[in-house]
């Protein structure tokens, strides 16, 4: 089920457990979890795409391993808010999903996430080898701990 909006979302994913976020790149896909209590984003792995097929059965692996409750993709917006090309592949990849699993998935606008991440990576001296080995799954984390923290909002402010 694709939820538009993170209240949706948060009707449809158990009280308690883990979601995952993902990065979606034309060449990796950026994997981080929460923790059981959803507070914290944690930056998993990077998943170099291959075909759709392949790409799912891995995410299946890391949602099954984990337990997964959510997914949560980043959406491409451009800077003034609209949708281009990037919005309607990731949608597609929702789409796709949805057919293989009945795990709630909803977006996060994920503008300047990738930013922040190298930023972060930046500050942490991470040489440029290692951030480019990483910094799909650090923006993961981002995207996932925007939708966290709004998450807990809902929780907070019903």
């Amino acid at each position: 089920m694709i939820c538009e909006t993170p209240q949706d979302f948060a009707a449809a994913i158990p009280a308690f457990g883990a979601v995952a976020g993902l990065d979606l790149g034309t060449v990796t896909i950026g994997v981080a979890v929460s923790d059981l209590t959803r507070s914290v984003a944690t930056p998993l792995e990077t998943i170099k795409r291959k075909k759709f097929g392949l790409d799912a059965v891995r995410l299946f692996e890391i949602t099954g391993a984990r337990q997964i409750a959510g997914l949560v993709l980043g959406l491409p917006r451009n800077m003034d808010g609209s949708e281009g090309p990037r919005c309607q592949a990731t949608r597609a990849f929702a789409r796709n999903l949805e057919r293989l699993t009945p795990l709630p998935i909803t977006y996060w606008d994920e503008r300047l996430s990738t930013v922040a991440a190298e930023r972060a990576l930046l500050e942490a001296d991470t040489s440029r080898k290692r951030r480019a080995e990483v910094i799909d799954h650090v923006a993961a984390s981002y995207i996932l701990q925007g939708m966290l923290d709004r998450l807990a909002h809902l929780r907070n402010n019903p």
